[in-house]
């Protein structure tokens, strides 16, 4: 009996040792997790229309400047979405020494719901990306990033958003200053409409359609684009797979870096069940995400 307390009690404190184990470790690598700070920023006004940023950081990240930092595009087919949806991504990478936004875009739909919206087209979201690089750029120093170590990235539509500050030179608010580039340094990509000549974006753009060609990723691609690794399921019922191989052959053929992680038998949303993440991505696919980015340079290893 006493020999049954006494291995009873051992087996307690070891389990308490090696939790206390485990904590100091984690301590003492940095691995536990700071709080993290969101903050809403207007960043554009147009169509008296306030345009908001949701800001992602820690305390400790605010305590140094140049940090790197990424600007998330939600998707929704230019109509639809919410900022949102890039939040636990946001919060994530903040958590990961980066300053994190999550932008809001003018959508084409009406205050009653209905679509298209007659003066915004997926033109004007292409506008408003722009400019939210060139606002993150402008205002480096108050936000305490670094110009030239600012991703953009997005799922779907967001997707076009993200690669249309790298490529559209001519699709330019006209209350932006030219002078400031807005290509960002690294593009993360998910599931990314990648060519805008098709069906849906032809009605949104309604008596514009001749216009769609400007804000088609495959029709403006050209040398010198930055990295950009895209995330893509063979079966996506809106962003065909054939779509994502033509784009990968063009934009390598002009010298560009461009890896492709392909998922078998995925439809259009690569988590589905996946509420942390709304259904864009997993942990996994970060984690791969994060590869990228640490190969380039742009995060931690």
């Amino acid at each position: 009996m006493v020999s049954q307390i006494i291995a009873k009690k051992y087996k307690t404190m070891k389990k308490t040792t090696s939790t206390l184990l485990i904590l100091l470790l984690m301590s003492l690598s940095g691995y536990t997790q700071q709080e993290v700070i969101n903050e809403k920023k207007i960043y554009k006004k147009v169509m008296g229309i306030d345009l908001h940023a949701d800001m992602f950081y820690t305390e400790e990240v605010m305590k140094r400047q140049n940090n790197p930092a990424i600007a998330f595009f939600h998707g929704g087919g230019w109509v639809s979405g919410s900022p949102s949806e890039f939040y636990n991504a946001a919060r994530r990478y903040a958590q990961k020494s980066f300053v994190t936004f999550s932008f809001q875009y003018r959508l084409s739909r009406t205050e009653d719901g209905s679509m298209p919206h007659p003066e915004i087209t997926p033109v004007e979201c292409t506008k408003d990306a722009r400019s939210a690089l060139r606002w993150l750029k402008e205002h480096a120093d108050e936000l305490h990033i670094d110009p030239d170590r600012i991703v953009a990235s997005g799922q779907s539509a967001g997707g076009q958003l993200a690669i249309a500050t790298a490529i559209m030179d001519d699709i330019n608010e006209a209350s932006d200053n030219l002078e400031t580039d807005p290509t960002p340094v690294a593009l993360l990509l998910f599931s990314s409409n990648l060519n805008t000549v098709e069906p849906w974006l032809d009605y949104l753009m309604g008596e514009r359609r001749s216009e769609i060609w400007s804000i088609s990723p495959y029709h403006n691609l050209k040398a010198g684009m930055p990295p950009a690794i895209e995330f893509h399921g063979t079966k996506d019922p809106q962003v065909p797979y054939y779509i994502v191989e033509f784009y990968m052959q063009k934009t390598r053929q002009l010298g560009n870096h461009f890896e492709q992680v392909r998922f078998e038998g995925t439809g259009h949303y690569l988590a589905e069940g996946n509420e942390k993440y709304a259904t864009y991505f997993d942990e996994d696919i970060l984690e791969k995400a994060d590869a990228f980015l640490r190969k380039l340079g742009v995060m931690k290893k």
